[in-house]
């Protein structure tokens, strides 16, 4: 979530996930209004500080020697070509959510915005519709569905911006059951530049014989700010047929039934915190096939520390009527089977869009996020650490929690080499999260969320090794203590954590797109020696 990618979560601190321009909602051929002419603000334009400040990890706040606003694919190949000229570090944002500081690294000295580029149209000639990098989740389903009443199995918070979302895998609350966003994605057209400095806009597509198709795949998962610009991507699901835009992509629920279960923490014992974590994990593991009856169900469990108050599951079913209602009481019935404690529960039956385009803006917040894959549920020995941190003293005093997202169902259908997401059979995505007030609270809070990680992991090295459990972990949640000696002593390469066994393969085509490495920062693909 990067290089401006987004989450798929809702920002640490904030609000629980939602459940989440030219042409827009008419259809093709509508007329598209003026751009507005490139701008550039240096340090001395009133625009300067509210255009650095757009991140949403209040941590990093850039200072580059200028912001190029962008709002057409022309002007970015320009703003780029500029940068390259000057010898200047470039970075892109879109939406803004960079868990990691890679676009307001101090090294920045141009940073392009894309916040202009929102378009969401069908583009005739494609049969695909197209998605500006600019354009929030919540914008794009909107015109998608009341356009045409289709949907893009991205993420479920409806502020985050397409533009680095989309980069990482894009996946979300429909993800179980029609796949990531990635695996959608027809087409991208990237600013990128040759070994002779030269700036230009590629387009990239699917098609076997397209001799681009693996700037496309290093698109599909390959993380951001490492190939080039995306300055549009194009969405068809595989083996759409026809020209009717209503069957290009997966129809979309006509509502959703959200649901919140909380346990409070003065009912909840070593044994019976144990039981909840452990229920829900193996229910995952039964219930995360492709074509299980629960592919419609999405949900989060937020383990937080004993100083929140209460340890709750939230999500949402994509169908109708009492057979969502029954699907979610056997899914909070199987998660609390054996615990005396019985949670407070709510639920609401809402229209579809109304649950996942609902943008909710959050300010900036002092966070620190880590991430992990899990192809099982955790062992006995790391559930007891997780309520040993949870429930401790240092737990209380700073804050924390651990999200466990659910995932699996139809991603695991795609095979681990058709995308650059290797991680294709894992049910959980686990994330863990502290977040802080002031500058001042930073250190007792990055130290209880790193102790908890390494202490989760203290098997393998203090990461999350791919193995029978552990799965690595998520590019979009990026974390650059990940490639730090000091907290990685598994000897596995941070890159590998990320990509797996597609991490060569993502370095011939870097070396391929971007030969100078224009496009870098602390995570990004590095060039073969």
């Amino acid at each position: 979530m990067l290089g401006g990618a987004a989450a798929g979560l809702g920002t640490p601190g904030g609000a629980v996930p939602a459940v989440a321009a030219e042409a827009a909602a008419t259809g093709a051929g509508a007329a598209a209004p003026a751009r507005p002419g490139p701008a550039k603000a240096g340090p001395d334009d009133l625009r300067y500080r509210s255009l650095t400040h757009r991140g949403c990890n209040a941590r990093f706040a850039g200072t580059p020697d200028y912001v190029r606003v962008a709002a057409s694919t022309e002007q970015v190949v320009e703003a780029v070509q500029q940068a390259v000229r000057e010898g200047r570090r470039i970075a892109v944002r879109s939406g803004g959510h960079c868990f990691e500081n890679f676009v307001d690294d101090p090294a920045v000295r141009a940073l392009i915005d894309l916040s202009p580029m929102t378009a969401v149209h069908f583009d005739e000639r494609r049969r695909a519709f197209a998605v500006e990098p600019g354009a929030s989740l919540g914008e794009t389903y909107r015109k998608l569905f009341v356009g045409w009443g289709v949907v893009i199995p991205a993420g479920a918070t409806a502020e985050v911006g397409v533009g680095g979302h989309i980069l990482g895998g894009g996946y979300g609350a429909l993800s179980r059951r029609y796949g990531l966003g990635v695996d959608h994605l027809y087409a991208v057209e990237v600013v990128v530049v040759n070994e002779r400095g030269e700036a230009s806009a590629v387009v990239a597509t699917r098609e076997a014989d397209d001799p681009h198709r693996d700037l496309w795949w290093a698109h599909t998962g390959g993380g951001g700010g490492n190939f080039g610009i995306v300055t549009r991507y194009w969405f068809r699901s595989p083996g759409a047929g026809g020209s009717d835009p209503a069957r290009l992509l997966p129809r979309a629920p006509s509502s959703a039934l959200t649901f919140s279960a909380s346990w409070s923490w003065k009912d909840l014992d070593q044994e019976a915190f144990t039981r909840l974590v452990r229920n829900h994990g193996s229910w995952h593991e039964h219930n995360s096939a492709p074509g299980s009856a629960y592919a419609g169900l999405f949900s989060v469990f937020m383990l937080n520390s004993r100083k929140a108050g209460t340890v709750d599951l939230v999500g949402m079913v994509d169908s109708n009527g009492s057979r969502a209602r029954q699907l979610v009481d056997d899914y909070v019935a199987a998660v609390g089977r054996g615990v005396r404690a019985r949670p407070t529960r709510t639920h609401e039956d809402q229209p579809w869009l109304q649950a996942a385009a609902n943008v909710q803006e959050t300010p900036p917040a002092f966070f620190k996020a880590k991430a992990a894959y899990l192809r099982k549920r955790y062992t006995d020995r790391q559930t007891g650490t997780l309520h040993g941190h949870l429930a401790s003293a240092a737990g209380d005093r700073v804050g924390g929690s651990v999200w466990l997202v659910s995932y699996g169902g139809e991603v695991a259908a795609v095979a681990p080499d058709a995308t650059a997401v290797a991680q294709r059979d894992s049910i959980l995505k686990a994330v863990y999260l502290t977040g802080w007030a002031t500058p001042d609270d930073e250190g007792p809070s990055l130290s209880w969320v790193r102790g908890l990680y390494r202490a989760m992991y203290a098997d393998t090295g203090g990461v999350p090794v791919p193995g029978d459990v552990s799965d690595g972990s998520f590019v979009n949640y990026p974390d650059t203590d990940l490639a730090d000696p000091a907290l990685n002593t598994s000897g596995t390469p941070w890159h590998t954590l990320y990509y797996k066994q597609h991490y060569p393969r993502l370095q011939q085509i870097k070396a391929r797109w971007d030969p100078r490495d224009e496009f870098r920062h602390a995570l990004s693909i590095r060039l073969p020696r």
